[in-house]
């Protein structure tokens, strides 16, 4: 194993004491916690967003932490979803008296413990809502999940949903736009080598030079296929295809498109598959409003990559142009 880490069972709290020491002015870390909040939080009468999970998903989810965006973000050891004591430190911490709401991704440990944060934070007199993203139409279950996982389509989530809760609306209304992104968002991911757990020292999989896993999982769960490595318009054509085919789409149609990478893919390689997605938008009719492309939510040092589409409305338009002064997703 080759890592710049000092001990591998300090990598969280080294990781979290740099971020914060490269935007002393932005963020904070909650004492005694893994807990990334904003420098002013909590904001009197605004509802706080609290998302997180296992680490090593970098940027996401402490990146997506400021202004117009989340207000903590709870980091779990590697690949582990905080405990709900974490997760309740956080909502404590933003609680600015107008309630506070839950982005969960679609793993087991995280909707367990975050809905354990949730009721104990209720039993505190704190108005908690949430909602669980389940983008990733790759699998219905996995060895992480009950249903469909969430993937890179979360950070959509976290942008609109702030600018929401930013611009002053209400729990519910920060709820229902949460709900509105999560039936219009869907993802679809790829891996061409596996990444390595620092703890554990090994990589998770096994790939041979010239396999590649079809729909895998960003904690390298098993996907859908594995087979020969194909050219990035195939790839391409594969993962957005799968998305097109699970949620309908009309000429005329506008959406925002996210080409992720996995930790260790050029942004050469993302660009050539983001050609290949925007061509086969075209020849349907579908509009890209807005295009990103680049890391939003990693899996250590994965090569890979994942597509997202989300269908957009008058609303959704307006809130992704909202302005964020989030480290990792500055607009």
């Amino acid at each position: 194993m080759k890592k710049i880490i000092n001990d591998p069972n300090l990598v969280v709290q080294d990781m979290l004491a740099g971020m914060v020491a490269a935007f002393p002015n932005d963020l904070k870390v909650v004492p005694n916690t893994t807990v990334v909040a904003r420098k002013d939080a909590p904001v009197s009468n605004k509802v706080g967003l609290v998302s997180g999970g296992g680490s090593g998903h970098e940027p996401a989810h402490a990146g997506y932490v400021g202004q117009g965006m989340l207000d903590a973000a709870v980091a779990g050891e590697v690949f582990t979803s905080p405990t709900p004591d974490q997760v309740y430190e956080a909502i404590k911490a933003v609680d600015g008296g107008a309630g506070v709401f839950l982005v969960i991704k679609n793993y087991t440990g995280d909707v367990m413990n975050f809905e354990m944060a949730a009721e104990m934070a209720a039993a505190e007199g704190i108005n908690v809502e949430q909602v669980v993203v389940n983008d990733d139409v790759a699998v219905e279950d996995s060895s992480f999940t009950t249903g469909r996982r969430g993937i890179a389509g979360t950070v959509f989530v976290h942008k609109i949903a702030g600018a929401k809760a930013e611009a002053g609306g209400s729990l519910e209304e920060v709820k229902a736009v949460a709900e509105k992104v999560v039936a219009n968002v869907r993802s679809m991911g790829m891996a061409l080598s596996p990444c390595t757990v620092p703890a554990a020292g090994e990589p998770s999989f096994v790939l041979a030079d010239n396999e590649m896993e079809v729909g895998m999982g960003i904690h390298g769960e098993p996907g859908i296929a594995r087979k020969e490595i194909a050219t990035a318009d195939e790839i391409a054509q594969e993962l957005t295809q799968k998305v097109l085919d699970d949620i309908e789409f009309n000429s005329g149609d506008e959406v925002a498109v996210m080409v992720n990478g996995l930790g260790s893919t050029p942004e050469m390689e993302l660009f050539i598959v983001n050609k290949k997605v925007h061509a086969m938008l075209a020849d349907r009719g579908i509009k890209v409003y807005k295009t990103f492309v680049g890391e939003y939510m990693t899996s250590l040092e994965m090569a890979g990559c994942s597509v997202s589409l989300l269908k957009l409305d008058e609303e959704l338009k307006e809130l992704l142009d909202a302005e964020s002064k989030a480290p990792a997703f500055r607009s």
